[in-house]
């Protein structure tokens, strides 16, 4: 008996060729044998089929011609006698005719009925139907003559003792010709019933042979099959929980049989390789648990169905619960933040990796009586294959930037604040000293107090503008919310630069799209926006150009815009020009402290809204910002 190397038994080339179709041949046979059976009762049917065919054949071409000939000749019959009525009336021409025509169409029955004698009987009538025509002739004939020798007695008892009479007997014979013809139809209706009959009887059988035969074939094969394939599936679901130790008793040399050969193979293979890789994979499971540990970054990782799978001490420290315990328990049981639970679950459904902002990444937890601050990521984990095998959250502890970012934020609200009242002082006294001693002062040192006092005005005003930035973004600036009605607003902005836009020659314009539901805002706050940017725009419009300030609904936000003509914002300058400090360089060197649309943009966030920019450099530009409806989360 062949063997290979491991000593397992394999059968030899011969043993495979004298099995392999062994099942099959099974197979076959069972369903030839229907087959052939269904072939059979398929003949019969065709066979009842046709005899039925032929039944009604019979009584359509030949049964059928005699009635309708026998029909025939009674119609013409009818009418010959009343044309032999219409001559004793005196109406001879017109009966003449009229007999005649019927006379030949009778004939032309007759011959026809003859040559389709088929039933006994058939031939002795019409032979007598056409003895009793003859006779019913000669006796029109005589009616004729007497009525045309004017003697109208001798012919109404010519009518009356052998026209009517012949009359009768004819039309007896022709009703005689019907009947047999119809008894003989009746015949062989009842005949084809009776071949239908044998047929459906004959098909029931059949068919009832064939579902007998067909449901032994299956239970046959049932058990041919299932037994050994419920046997090789346990076997298998044993192997599969990790009993490798199994045994099939499946003794055919079909392909069932090759088929548990195979499966005790696998088993034995699968044996021998957990025994040898399964150190290595504890170790490997280990290392990767211990980097995972030492891992100073909390990290959290859940199943697509988001159950949390894994979870390194940073992390439970975070949320402040056992990693032992938290394992296999929901994300939302352990971290208990519906906002950061709904963005893990859009990445465990879409399979992409969560989009958010620095600020928005920040995760803030309290920790006795302190708030620290996270910044997370969240990454699916995919196979090759592209396939979902779970999320990541990497937490980050940013509380020292945070606290770092507050401290700069104080500062400058600080140094701004004691810069504002020395600047003030300094402003002031310029603006004496050129009232007071400018005939003094020659033209040089006039126009060095001048420079000097717009580099104060400049000082002043980006002094200013770091106290509000300060403000807005530590939450100290108040924000008088109310309802307002974005249109006012619009024409109100419009009014305060009328006379700059005609002294540049530029064309103001707003569009506004009704019906324009009313905003709940701090309407100086939103005033100030549209103002910084319609400055903007101001300066950096042509001579004859346009600005165009609109607003329109969509969705649940108004969204507010002002676009302009100008040079438009350089592409590298549109992901960063609402950052501090961003100014966009050209060729005029316009001047500006950098920080008014950073201001915008806390004012809007401040709002719940978000502003953004659309530009093609040398096409101009069109700033966007967004406003919640009145009504609507975060519009009141």
């Amino acid at each position: 008996m062949p063997q290979n190397v491991e000593g397992h038994h394999y059968a030899a080339p011969n043993e495979l060729n004298a099995g392999r179709y062994s099942l099959r041949r099974k197979i076959l046979l069972g369903f030839f044998s229907v087959l052939a059976l269904l072939v059979v009762v398929w003949a019969w049917s065709i066979f009842a089929l046709w005899q039925l065919g032929n039944a009604g054949e019979q009584v359509l071409e030949e049964n059928f011609r005699s009635i309708l000939a026998a029909e025939s000749m009674i119609d013409v019959l009818e009418r010959q006698n009343s044309a032999a009525l219409l001559v004793l009336l005196g109406e001879e021409e017109a009966a003449s005719g009229q007999f005649h025509n019927a006379e030949v169409e009778f004939l032309q029955w007759l011959g026809r009925a003859k040559d389709n004698i088929t039933v006994e009987g058939e031939t002795e009538t019409l032979s007598t139907l056409d003895e009793e025509y003859a006779v019913f002739l000669r006796a029109a004939a005589d009616l004729r003559s007497a009525m045309i020798s004017g003697d109208a007695a001798a012919a109404d008892a010519i009518y009356e003792q052998r026209v009517l009479p012949s009359y009768e007997q004819a039309r007896a014979h022709a009703i005689r010709l019907r009947e047999l013809n119809q008894a003989a139809m009746l015949s062989a209706s009842a005949r084809a019933r009776r071949i239908a009959e044998r047929a459906i009887w004959s098909t029931v059988i059949g068919g009832a042979a064939i579902a007998l035969a067909g449901l032994a074939l299956s239970l046959r094969l049932s058990t041919v099959l299932v037994r050994p394939l419920r046997e090789m599936t346990a076997a298998t679901g044993r192997i599969a929980e990790g009993d490798y130790d199994v045994a099939l008793a499946v003794k055919s040399r079909d392909e069932l049989g090759r088929l548990a050969d195979e499966i005790m193979t696998l088993s034995r293979k699968l044996k021998e390789f957990h025994q040898l890789n399964v150190t290595q994979l504890m170790t490997e499971r280990r290392r990767s648990d211990a980097v995972i540990r030492s891992i100073a970054d909390g990290l959290l990782v859940v199943d697509e169905e988001c159950l949390v799978v894994a979870l390194n001490p940073a992390a439970a420290g975070i949320f402040g619960v056992d990693p032992e315990a938290a394992h296999g328990k929901h994300f939302f049981d352990v971290v208990n933040t519906p906002a950061l639970y709904e963005r893990v679950r859009a990445s465990a459904e879409s399979g992409q990796a969560s989009s958010l902002d620095d600020e928005q990444a920040i995760l803030p937890v309290q920790r006795n009586g302190e708030t620290a601050y996270y910044r997370y990521a969240i990454a699916p984990v995919k196979t090759q294959a592209g396939a979902l095998l779970g999320v990541v959250l990497l937490l980050q502890d940013v509380t020292k930037l945070k606290e770092l970012d507050r401290l700069k934020s104080d500062f400058v609200m600080t140094a701004s604040h004691e810069l504002r009242t020395p600047l003030t002082s300094m402003s002031m006294s310029l603006e004496l000293l050129l009232e007071s001693a400018a005939d003094k002062l020659s033209d040089d040192e006039r126009r060095l107090v001048q420079t000097a006092e717009e580099d104060v005005a400049r000082l002043r005003a980006l002094v200013n503008d770091l106290l509000d930035l300060s403000k807005i973004e530590s939450g100290h600036m108040p924000m008088e919310f109310d309802r307002v009605a974005a249109d006012r607003l619009i024409g109100h902005v419009l009014s305060l630069f009328e006379e700059q836009a005609r002294e540049r020659t530029v064309e103001l314009d707003s569009r506004i799209e009704e019906p324009l539901p009313e905003i709940r805002a701090d309407a100086n706050k939103i005033a100030w926006v549209l103002t910084n940017l319609l400055s903007n725009a101001l300066r950096y419009s042509p001579a004859g150009g346009r600005i165009e300030i609109a607003a329109r609904a969509i969705g649940r936000f108004v969204h507010f815009s002002v676009a302009d003509e100008g040079p438009g914002v350089p592409l590298e300058y549109q992901t960063k020009i609402f950052d501090k400090f961003v100014q966009v360089r050209d060729d005029q060197m316009r001047s500006g402290s950098g920080l008014g649309l950073a201001i915008c943009r806390e004012i809007v966030k401040a709002h719940g809204g978000t502003i953004w920019v659309d530009s093609v450099e040398g096409q101009g530009s069109r700033f966007t910002f967004t406003i919640p409806a009145v009504g609507e989360p975060g519009g009141g």
